[in-house]
């Protein structure tokens, strides 16, 4: 009788084999052509300047990535919710409205900071 992990660990290892290989096998084989663009600091979108250290810079980026986390994590924890939602009686009930209510939060945050305005 084998050890019931021992399946688990031989998938680990293949995974790892997989990955290491890919990023080896991209070092080996890929194109190195290096430039000045290539090799220049890339910062969502914006062009690298000097004075970008003493100017303001954009919220916009972070606030659109806010919104996916915000409404991707509700999505994930309310549809579970609502299949078991007979089962979970008041407790369950208690726990979502809170979760709701910290998930508006962040929400009612971003929509003050303007980045629920697509312009």
């Amino acid at each position: 009788m084998t050890n019931p992990y021992v399946p688990i660990l031989v998938m680990m290892g293949v995974a790892a084999v997989m990955a290491l290989g890919g990023v080896a096998a991209s070092a080996i084989i890929g194109p190195k052509r290096y430039n000045r663009a290539k090799m220049d600091a890339y910062e969502c979108g914006i062009e690298p300047t000097p004075h970008a250290i003493a100017g303001r810079f954009p919220v916009k980026y972070y606030l659109v990535a806010m919104t996916f986390i915000i409404f991707d994590i509700e999505v994930v924890f309310l549809y579970p919710w609502a299949v078991a939602f007979s089962e979970v009686g008041a407790f369950g009930l208690i726990a979502m409205l809170s979760f709701i209510f910290l998930i508006t939060v962040p929400f009612l945050y971003e929509w003050r900071r303007g980045g629920l305005e697509w312009t």
